[in-house]
């Protein structure tokens, strides 16, 4: 995955950094051990080091041999040099060992550690503790260095795997978002098309009149579905983020319309200031709305329905209330045994209210089936 533009504008300068810290670094250790003649041997060998920093990140195991190829280099042609042989190539170690083959760069090094006792064993007879704390020093400092770098590849691969799950979290949840559109426009769309089919099919021979206009009923309930559709895959392709359609103010008196052309009595009842409520929660009572009135349609076996919405400053309350009997599976209802049976349905609306910091309820009543939902308005604590 690319990273973003301020990162490699980021990684760059630090490599920059980097390469100009451990060459100023190493001419001025060189110096200070005495190095008289620093433009043969020491400055050459810093250019080399801070200048194979700049690609470390694309050839790190590459940078690493050819740093020690050049302190072998160099300390082998009897220039002068400072003291130690792991630290000038520190961040091609560190580099190295955040990738797979951490394991060849622990092996470089510990033969690099060797030939640097091997070399250095003339102290030993003059200063046994110098020669001590410069193999230990050298060891610890290369232990340090591959330590860092595995931790920092863990680090790294920590943060992918969170990225990758806060991926596939916001996948699912659109998927989610987008199986309840789809769900929504189906399922009320199929109930209509189903009540005027029934009626055309009875009054085919004895009506035929009545039997055209619920065909043609049916077929403006199912062509409204299909620009429902056409709009959601639009807004899909044009805005993954935004999956719910916009609803103009007549699009609750058309589902109320919908309704009374399928054979239910429906009263709708608002009370407050419709224009004044954001986008979301609005959306919300028109899927509650209408997911409520299909399965009341397809389940519940009612003549009435009553639909209250009262639009509040803090919080919305819709009430959808019916003089059926529920139903026994669907998207919703009462089974036989009287318990509430739960489809995709209301578990869609339950889902949609609680995004939104509501609470909705269903169940029966003594006159039939109710369906409440409080939705708190953006920006209150209701």
């Amino acid at each position: 995955m690319t990273e973003p533009a301020p990162l490699r504008h980021f990684a760059r300068v630090t490599d920059v950094a980097l390469a100009v810290v451990t060459a100023v670094m190493f001419v001025a250790v060189a110096l200070a051990t005495g190095a008289h003649t620093p433009w043969r041997g020491p400055i050459p060998l810093a250019l080399l080091l801070g200048a194979l920093l700049l690609v470390r990140r694309r050839w790190p195991m590459t940078v690493l041999l050819l740093s020690i190829g050049g302190i072998f280099v160099y300390h082998l042609g009897g220039a002068e040099y400072p003291a130690g042989w792991i630290w000038p190539a520190a961040a091609a170690y560190f580099t190295a060992a955040t990738t797979p083959r951490v394991r060849w760069v622990a092996a470089i090094g510990l033969a690099q550690l060797v030939y640097s006792a091997v070399d250095f064993r003339w102290a030993l007879d003059s200063n046994p503790a110098r020669y001590v704390l410069h193999v230990a020093g050298e060891g610890l400092l290369l232990v340090l260095l591959i330590a860092a770098g595995l931790a920092y590849a863990a680090a790294m691969r920590w943060r992918a795997r969170l990225r990758e799950t806060d991926r596939r979290a916001r996948a699912a949840e659109e998927r989610l978002r987008v199986s309840h559109e789809v769900h929504d426009i189906v399922a009320h769309t199929l109930a209509l098309v189903g009540v005027q089919l029934n009626v055309a099919a009875d009054t085919l021979h004895e009506d035929p009149a009545a039997a055209a206009a619920a065909l043609s009923l049916a077929k403006e309930v199912r062509n409204r579905a299909m620009a429902d559709l056409r709009s959601l895959i639009a807004v899909l392709r044009d805005s993954p983020g935004d999956t719910a359609p916009h609803l103009d103010p007549a699009s609750l008196g058309r589902l109320v319309a919908d309704a009374r052309d399928a054979g239910l009595d429906v009263t709708l009842d608002e009370h407050g200031d419709r224009a004044a409520v954001p986008a979301l929660p609005a959306i919300a009572v028109y899927r509650v709305v209408q997911e409520s009135l299909a399965n009341t349609i397809k389940h519940a076996g009612a003549s009435k329905a009553e639909v209250t919405i009262g639009y509040g400053p803090r919080s919305i309350t819709v009430e959808i209330t019916d003089d059926g009997r529920g139903g026994t599976g669907g998207t919703g209802g009462i089974g036989s045994t009287g318990g509430i049976v739960e489809g995709h349905g209301m578990t869609g609306m339950r889902e949609r209210v609680s995004a939104l910091g509501g609470a909705l309820t269903a169940g029966p009543t003594p006159a039939g089936f109710a369906v409440r939902a409080d939705i708190p308005v953006a920006g209150s604590t209701a």
